[in-house]
């Protein structure tokens, strides 16, 4: 099984860029999108309508931002469109997909803000899931978290740490939450896979970054021990364009 997980910064804007395409050659068996940045009758029909897969929508109450979608070929058990935090739901933020052997949960996590103006808000979104991830993996339910957290764990996650280290993103606050997400039992797939790779998902749309690789690795698959045991590799697909994140994946047995 292959799980893949893009933050497209626009739905309607990767579309024009051959993101069926994209789809086909890569025939994930289930793609998590964030930042759609479009309401459901603003996406367009052929994605909706692609052939083989079955799409869950998540729009954002606030036109034209944020938002969640995945394509999945196996229609799921369940679908849920929020974690209990008001403010993140109606940002259309999760989407939660309950299969027979495990639950998918696609995220896109708030910025923060450069300023650092939203960073209370970021950090209790984080508390939140953290109390839903408790909530789910009850009875040993295996657990794959996927998504843009909007935030590099560690040095090598970054290009130039030494000058982010009090920068949002990347703060000791922020980086904290990610390891209480470790701490319940998840797996960061591609650092337990390749510990050593200096690999990025995302670079700012400036001074031509994404060209030197000088990027930021914030878009993240955890999963459960129990579901890693599965995990065969963790990809992250730094040629693919269309966004300033590039796709990133796993490849599962079974």
């Amino acid at each position: 099984m292959r799980v893949l997980s893009w933050n497209v910064n626009g739905i309607r804007s990767v579309f024009k860029n051959k993101f069926i395409d994209f789809i086909k050659e890569r025939a994930p068996d289930i793609l998590c999108i964030q930042e759609i940045k479009a309401e459901d009758k603003q996406i367009p029909g052929e994605l909706i309508e692609l052939e083989g897969y079955k799409a869950y929508i998540n729009s954002s109450d606030r036109k034209g931002y944020s938002g969640t979608m995945v394509f999945s070929k196996k229609e799921p058990n369940r679908v849920e469109y929020g974690i209990g935090f008001e403010r993140f739901d109606k940002e259309g933020r999760v989407i939660v997909l309950e299969y027979e052997d495990f639950i998918l949960i696609n995220l896109y996590l708030p910025h923060g803000g450069r300023d650092k103006s939203n960073l209370e808000y970021k950090l209790k979104s984080y508390d939140a899931l953290i109390c839903y991830l408790k909530k789910s993996m009850q009875n040993n339910v295996k657990v794959l978290l996927i998504g843009d957290f909007n935030i590099a764990r560690e040095d090598i996650d970054l290009a130039r740490p030494k000058n982010n280290k009090n920068n949002i993103m990347f703060t000791g606050e922020e980086r904290a939450k990610i390891q209480e997400i470790i701490d319940l039992g998840f797996v960061d797939c591609f650092r337990k896979i390749h510990p050593n790779e200096k690999r990025y998902s995302w670079w700012p749309y400036m001074a031509k970054l994404r060209e030197r690789n000088v990027g930021w690795r914030i878009d993240y698959v955890f999963a459960s021990e129990n579901m890693f045991k599965g995990v065969k590799d963790s990809l992250i697909l730094n040629e693919v364009f269309g966004s300033d994140h590039c796709p990133i994946g796993v490849e599962i047995n079974g």
